[in-house]
């Protein structure tokens, strides 16, 4: 996601009394626990709510005139890159499927669905696993775009499918967004960031942990910690392990594309990230306060890939290739596609140019950025990334 820091902008009335809303009912969430809730669960309410999370309201969170702009918003290339990976996948398989979580605006949908048609690589279907009524809505007028024999193989899914798929998942931006505990370890206790109703919102406090997923989690995170300063606060995910899992699950033969932003854990968990990574985001401005207008912000932080990967491996999936965003789009003929608008010069040049700058240099997104590639029943070398190559880091 693309925000930047400032001071947030108020929301409309109408925003403000959805929010009113929601705080009721975390607040309420809040009494019915005991005076407290795991982080987790606020921001599932925050975010997931019917009618008034986040990405359960009645607006779409994406575009210069949301929150923040995607990959896919940025530029078509960026699909049309994924589209090139997918495809020989596809080619192997045969009649296969693809599945998309999450599937935003619907514009990377858009533009896969376009690339593979000229690329003679059209999925059996094209299935969209979406929660948010808006969402699936704002999904299907984007698609309208689509030549109608490509708009028939669409179908939208609330739930994973029931049989085992066989094609290729994606999820670009969707991990980030999966609910996360926060944690403060000690050397040697482990107490835990929880929310507490005070002075008429929402607001933190440190209780003991005894939670013995969360005991896992950390076990795996400390040889990371190294040199770090203790206590150290940062986030831990098993919800994450759980998504992964379920994927895999379902995954009878095929790949899986993750996109995100994050890092291996060695990288994640270093000493100067004693804070974490939480992150907010509300009219591309960028903050780390949760508790501020519940339902209208959204909430993230940044993904433990090593985590994932772990979690791909015990549900049977091969780890077939990690790296930054810059490198896979490289790899997948970024440049090349790029050209024909360089061609003409003028006004398209100098914005394909742009889109470029922001989709690959270290400062944008291409190196927090991360592809994770993982497969089942597929060659060797099939969902090998050109360039550099990062699983050792994992």
């Amino acid at each position: 996601m693309v925000a930047e820091l400032g001071p947030l902008p108020p929301p409309p009335p109408g925003e403000q009394t959805r929010s009113a809303e929601l705080a009721g009912r975390i607040r309420a969430a809040i009494h019915e626990g005991g005076g407290s809730i795991d982080f987790a669960r606020y921001m599932e309410m925050a975010l997931y709510t019917p009618g008034l999370g986040y990405y359960s309201g009645p607006d779409t969170p994406f575009g210069p005139a949301g929150d923040f702009v995607t990959a896919p918003e940025i530029s078509t290339l960026f699909g049309q890159c994924v589209a090139a990976y997918l495809a020989p996948v596809l080619d192997h398989l045969g009649d296969a499927d693809v599945l998309e979580f999450g599937p935003g605006s619907g514009t990377l949908a858009l533009t896969v669905l376009n690339t593979l048609a000229a690329l003679d690589r059209v999925p059996r279907r094209y299935r969209m696993l979406e929660l948010s009524g808006t969402l699936a809505a704002a999904q299907r007028t984007t698609l309208e775009a689509l030549d109608s024999p490509l708009q028939e193989r669409v179908e939208w899914l609330d739930r994973l499918p029931a049989t085992g798929l066989r094609g290729c998942i994606m999820a670009n931006e969707v991990v980030d967004a999966i609910p996360f505990r926060r944690l403060r370890i000690g050397r040697d206790a482990v107490q835990e960031w929880r929310v507490v109703w005070r002075d008429g919102g929402p607001a933190w406090a440190l209780e003991p942990c005894a939670d013995e997923g969360l005991a896992a989690a950390v076990a795996r995170l400390r040889p990371a910690l190294g040199a770090a300063p203790l206590p150290y606060d940062t986030e831990v995910a098993p919800a994450r392990r759980a998504w992964l899992a379920a994927a895999a699950a379902t995954l009878r033969e095929g790949a899986m594309v993750v996109l995100d932003y994050g890092f291996e854990r060695r990288e994640l968990y270093r000493p100067g990230r004693h804070g974490g990574t939480l992150a907010c985001h509300y009219r591309h401005h960028t903050h780390d306060d949760p508790f501020v207008m519940p339902g209208l912000q959204d909430i993230t932080s940044h993904v433990d890939f090593t985590d994932l990967a772990e979690a791909a491996l015990a549900g049977g999936l091969d780890v077939a290739g990690f790296t930054t965003q810059a490198q896979f789009l490289l790899g997948q003929g970024l440049l090349e596609r790029a050209a024909p608008a360089d061609t003409g010069g003028g006004l398209a040049a100098l914005a394909r140019s742009g889109e470029i700058k922001r989709l690959t240099l270290p400062g944008e997104m291409g190196e927090v950025f991360k592809v994770l590639a993982l497969g089942r029943g597929l060659p060797a070398g099939l969902l090998a990334f050109p360039g550099r190559d990062m699983r050792a880091r994992l």
